[in-house]
C-alpha cells in the first residue's frame, strides 16, 4: 500500500482525518487499540505517514513501540504536546498540528480558529483537511510551533482548571473572573517554561489564548479531564519545584467543595 496513511487511533479525531485524507486520495491504514504495531508495519512498510490520533495518556506508549521503518514519517496532534514527548524518543521532526477544530460524536467537526501544523508533511495534512473546510496554517518555523503548542496548552489547562471553581463558558470566565484566570494563567506557563526550558512572551500567549476563547465563547470550561489534568500540574511543579501558588490553592479549594 504504497502512499497509504497509517493512522493509529481511529477515535474521534482519527476519524476526522480519516475522512479528509480519503477524500483527498490518500488510502488509509488504520491500527486500533491491541493491533500490533509491527504487524501493521510489516503489512504497510513505507507509508507516506503515520499520523498517531491516540489520546495523550496513550502517547509514551505508541512511541516508545514505533517500529523502526516508521520513525521519519510521523505526525502528531496530541493536547498537551511539546517536543520533549517526541525528543525523549528521539524523533527529530516529526510533522506536528496543533488541532483547534471539536469533533463530538454524531455531529460534524467544527473549528475553532486555523490549526497550525508544522513539518514535512504539514502541506499534506493542511490539503486534507482543507477538503472538509477545515481550516490550517502552516508555519515555517519550529519557535512558531513551540509558541503554538504552548498557546494551545495555556488555553485547554486554564479553562479546564479555572472551570473546576467558576464552571460556565471561556466568555464568562474572562468576563466575570479574569484576575482569577490570569492568575491560574501564569502558573500554568511556568510549568510550561520549565517544561520547554524557555522564557515565552506570556503577554502574546495570553492575547493568542483570547482569541481562541472570542473563536468559541460558549465553549465550557470544564471537561471531563479536568479533575486529572490539575493532579498532573500538580505532580509537574513539585518535580520542577515551582510553588504554582493559584494552583495549589485551586486543589485544597477542590478537596474542600
Amino acid at each position: 500500500m504504497d502512499k497509504a496513511v497509517v493512522i493509529v487511533g481511529i477515535g474521534e479525531m482519527g476519524g476526522v482525518f480519516a475522512r479528509s485524507l480519503l477524500r483527498t486520495g490518500y488510502p488509509v491504514f488504520p491500527v486500533v487499540r491491541g493491533d500490533s504495531l509491527e504487524t501493521a508495519a510489516a503489512l504497510v512498510p513505507a507509508p507516506e505517514m503515520v499520523l498517531v490520533a491516540v489520546a495523550e495518556a496513550d502517547l509514551e506508549k505508541v512511541l516508545a513501540g514505533m517500529p523502526t521503518r516508521w520513525r521519519d514519517r510521523i505526525a502528531l496532534l496530541q493536547n498537551e504536546l511539546l517536543p520533549r514527548d517526541w525528543l525523549a524518543h528521539d524523533l527529530e521532526e516529526p510533522t506536528v498540528i496543533s488541532v483547534w477544530f471539536e469533533k463530538k460524536k454524531g455531529a460534524e467537526a467544527r473549528s475553532i480558529v486555523p490549526s497550525p501544523v508544522f513539518g514535512p508533511h504539514a502541506s499534506l495534512l493542511s490539503a486534507a483537511l482543507g477538503s472538509i473546510d477545515i481550516p490550517t496554517e502552516i508555519l515555517s518555523d519550529p519557535n512558531e510551533l513551540l509558541f503554538e503548542l504552548v498557546r494551545k496548552n495555556l488555553y485547554i489547562l486554564t479553562a479546564n482548571l479555572c472551570g473546576l471553581k467558576t464552571g460556565g463558558t471561556v466568555e464568562a470566565l474572562w468576563r466575570d473572573h479574569e484576575p482569577f484566570a490570569r492568575a491560574v494563567g501564569s502558573d500554568i506557563l511556568d510549568l510550561q517554561e520549565w517544561l520547554t526550558g524557555k522564557t515565552l512572551d506570556r503577554e502574546r500567549l495570553t492575547r493568542a489564548m483570547l482569541t481562541a476563547f472570542e473563536g468559541d465563547p460558549d465553549h465550557l470550561c470544564m471537561g471531563r479531564s479536568a479533575p486529572a489534568r490539575l493532579d498532573r500540574a500538580i505532580a509537574l511543579a513539585n518535580k520542577a519545584g515551582l510553588e504554582v501558588p493559584r494552583l495549589r490553592e485551586l486543589v485544597r479549594e477542590t478537596a474542600s467543595g
